[in-house]
């Protein structure tokens, strides 16, 4: 079946800021006595939507504690970030249309694609779980970005690299690339149609499917 779009994740796909969240964030539960290293942080948390985060951190945080996490991670990313390795490549031998499709809020998006230089090769193509009901896992976002751009699901394409994507992409009926060179282990990526590590391999990918 022809592919009409190709939907990006960004977080861990497009731009290198899942190292940073974890991280930072393994940093923020270890003030609250909470020990989970950054390996447990990441098979939990990387890829998952805010209300996800929110109901993992629980309420009973001390007065600041999400305004001290959020300053930290800001300022880490604004002195950090970095597309990841080899996908500008890739996507400057992409002729099929891409969109992003995020589980992070617009501003959010908007600023590291800014950072690592991929905001005008997006631009009016930018889908945040802001815009739906439900983030991933869910397929909401997915449709939604398909819905908008008048390409029906099945003719869709999901690069992703947390099983929240994963699990998103299948549950819109979309095929999904798997993306396995950054956090997520390849097995945590199974339900995905093929997996790939090295980004300069995706438009080979791309051409090959079915």
């Amino acid at each position: 079946m022809a592919t009409e779009l190709v939907i990006l994740d960004c977080d861990g796909v497009l731009v290198d800021s899942e190292r940073i969240a974890v991280r930072v964030g393994t940093a923020a539960l270890r003030r609250l006595g909470r020990r989970l290293d950054e390996r447990e942080f990441a098979a939990r948390f990387v890829g998952c939507s805010e209300e996800h985060w929110l109901r993992a951190v629980g309420p009973d945080v001390p007065p600041g504690w999400h305004e001290q996490l959020a300053a930290e991670h800001a300022a880490a990313v604004e002195a950090e970030l970095t597309p990841v390795a080899g996908m500008p490549e890739a996507l400057a031998r992409i002729t099929l249309p891409t969109c992003v499709a995020s589980n992070g809020g617009h501003a959010k998006i908007a600023r590291s694609l800014r950072l690592t230089g991929l905001a005008e090769r997006f631009a009016g193509r930018v889908f945040s779980a802001e815009d739906v009901a439900r983030g991933k896992p869910a397929p909401d976002l997915f449709l939604h970005a398909a819905a908008t751009l008048g390409v029906p699901p099945e003719r869709c394409v999901v690069v992703e690299d947390s099983p929240f994507g994963v699990a998103a992409a299948r549950a819109a009926g979309m095929r999904c690339l798997g993306f396995t060179g950054g956090l997520t282990p390849a097995a945590r990526l199974s339900g995905a149609t093929a997996l790939f590590d090295d980004p300069r391999d995706l438009p080979d990918l791309l051409t090959a499917l079915p």
